[in-house]
């Protein structure tokens, strides 16, 4: 169990719908859940893209601004999020903003919405991952990046892709140490090539099929066996090295881990 921030850079090939490949394909146990929480302070898309605005503004992350003012910030959460799979129930989505000005009224709910997700993962034994778009690493919502056990920025595989990266990676090592690359293959270079080229490892890798993406981006028709899709497939096989080196980093991190190797032992 593990919560995983995923993070964008100039001309990411899209994190909410990398985040939502995931999101459907995460092989889950009995009993577990997985969380996907958009927060992005530019505002998400799920509402207006995937959900079709069959849902309007009812839910989302707006609504936890004000019970982090009243006390009911932990009940209110979750009667915001929405069901994706009305059989298992198991796969859940916080919308995000659907205005970026109401990032504003968000400032004392980061702090709660960070705490609550590690709560979720250790105590629900749920995995969660957090869409924080290009800028939600950065600011008030940094806390998000912060507290989880893994920051990904999603990247292509171009040569103005890697150079975006690189500015990013270098601006989210100095916060928050470890990091990981999800690359999205729309050029011509290879996972291997990116990883010496970012001195990042590259954690997994998805292929770029626009006409796929558009089911989850702006819910285009699904077609026949979907779920059965390369990027579904590749998005499935992603699962297991994002958790275990979540894991792992949460391992090095842990107060042993930080009393025996000092607290810069990331």
């Amino acid at each position: 169990m593990a919560v995983i921030a995923l993070v964008g850079c100039s001309g990411s090939p899209g994190v909410t719908t990398s985040s939502l490949a995931l999101l459907l394909s995460w092989p889950l146990m009995q009993g577990r859940r997985m969380v996907l929480a958009e927060c992005d302070p530019d505002g998400g898309s799920v509402l207006y893209g995937m959900l079709q605005g069959s849902l309007g503004d009812a839910y989302g992350l707006r609504h936890l601004s004000v019970a982090a003012r009243r006390g009911d910030f932990e009940e209110t959460f979750w009667r915001q999020l929405i069901v994706m799979d009305e059989v298992s129930q198991d796969r859940l989505i916080l919308p995000g903003l659907t205005d970026p000005a109401q990032a504003a009224a968000m400032a004392p709910a980061w702090e709660q919405l960070a705490a609550l997700f590690g709560r979720i993962d250790q105590e629900e034994q749920h995995d969660v991952l957090v869409d924080l778009g290009r800028r939600g690493a950065f600011g008030p919502s940094d806390v998000l990046a912060q507290r989880a056990d893994l920051v990904v920025v999603v990247a292509r595989s171009t040569m103005r892709g890697v150079q975006a990266a690189r500015s990013r990676l270098e601006a989210l090592r100095e916060q928050f140490g470890e990091l990981g690359v999800l690359l999205v293959g729309t050029g011509p270079y290879r996972a291997s090539e990116v990883e010496r080229a970012l001195h990042t490892p590259v954690v997994a890798t998805l292929p770029y099929r626009p006409e796929l993406a558009r089911v989850l981006s702006d819910g285009a028709p699904a077609p026949r066996h979907f779920a059965r899709s390369e990027l579904m497939r590749a998005a499935n096989g992603a699962s297991t090295p994002l958790l275990q080196r979540a894991v792992l980093r949460r391992s090095r991190l842990s107060p042993a881990a930080v009393q025996e190797g000092g607290s810069g032992a990331r």
